[in-house]
């Protein structure tokens, strides 16, 4: 009975998230629900002892990623380096290789530390114009964005900076970088086997005659070209983002040792270096991939900061909360008297 309520908390969750309701309004619900069903008197404490304690130990980990992430990726999209990648590739696959040319550009910006939120809105106009002319589906523009920035790129590529990849380093004590044979080898799989099923797809729906598409809604305005940022430019912020991401992992433990403490007041603050360590690299080589940015392309970058920081705020703290909130359901089922 215990492994039945918990499974139907979590299809509960999954059921609302994809109705469009919130997952930080309702994964409590979930979790304390199974909790109700079991034992009606731990449901307070379980809120505010495991819930809400889970929570704020989780954003204060882990959100200064989500928001370095997310500024980063606003300003490469402010500077006009995202448009540069993505014709900067594009000119060298070719137009013809629609759907190669879409995973590449998103592999590259979100290996480069690009959010995968922003990633979308930068290379959807693109895909969509690509599509259009080579006739292929426009149902195919999402997982063909998908295999390129959702999948091995965002916790398979050893040094991923993504969150994904961050969030197992805390617990396992690794670095981003581990199992970095392993690692590839599933990037391969991913790639080769992903590629496979949307050329399939794409050759199946042309075969029956389906093109682009008519009646279609939220279409992006027609591409055209426009003076961009040189492309090795545009390329460096990700650069710069990949190899301090690299040096910092390898420095952090060597300079702080396994054990830091701070001597503040009565109660030393004690930290376990090899719990932060990879979470320090990332936020550390993000935070030089902004500086790049600037120094690069400051003023396109630092007209429009003020609103585009704003939203990228924004959005890493509902992408911090959400995920917060569904790592929070597991830890109070994990505890809860529903999992003994």
């Amino acid at each position: 009975m215990s492994l039945l309520i918990v499974l139907a908390a979590l299809a509960f969750l999954m059921f609302v998230a994809y109705r469009g309701y919130s997952v930080i309004l309702f994964a409590p619900v979930a979790a304390l629900g199974a909790v109700l069903l079991t034992e009606p008197s731990a449901v307070p404490p379980m809120f505010s002892g495991v819930f809400m304690e889970k929570m704020v130990a989780f954003v204060k980990s882990y959100f200064p990623v989500f928001m370095l992430g997310a500024v980063f990726g606003k300003v490469i999209e402010l500077s006009g380096f995202s448009k540069s990648i993505v014709s900067a590739v594009i000119g060298i696959l070719g137009r013809e290789r629609a759907v190669l040319s879409i995973v590449v550009v998103c592999a590259v910006l979100t290996y480069g530390g690009v959010s995968l939120f922003v990633v979308v809105f930068a290379v959807y106009p693109f895909a969509a114009e690509m599509f259009r002319q080579s006739g292929i589906p426009k149902r195919l523009i999402p997982c063909t964005v998908a295999l390129g920035a959702f999948s091995f790129t965002m916790d398979a590529l050893p040094g991923t900076p993504q969150i994904q990849n961050i969030i197992p380093t805390s617990f396992f004590k690794t670095t981003t970088w581990a199992a970095p044979w392993l690692g590839l080898i599933g990037s391969a799989f991913v790639l080769i086997v992903g590629l496979a099923y949307i050329e399939n797809r794409r050759r199946a729906a042309q075969a029956r005659g389906e093109g682009y598409g008519t009646e279609l809604l939220n279409e992006p305005e027609t591409y055209e070209d426009e003076k961009l940022p040189n492309a090795w430019i545009a390329v460096l912020p990700l650069v710069v983002v990949g190899v301090a991401n690299f040096w910092l992992t390898h420095l952090i433990p060597r300079a702080y040792g396994t054990e830091h403490q701070l001597n503040l007041g009565a109660k030393p603050i004690i930290t376990q270096i090899p719990v932060v360590a990879a979470i320090w690299a990332v936020e550390g080589a993000l935070l030089l991939g902004i500086v790049t940015v600037f120094v690069f392309a400051w003023r396109p970058a630092l007209a429009k900061f003020a609103d585009g920081s704003r939203a990228a705020v924004s959005g890493a703290l509902l992408a911090s909360l959400n995920t917060a909130s569904e790592y929070d359901l597991a830890a109070l089922l994990r505890c809860c008297p529903v999992s003994s």
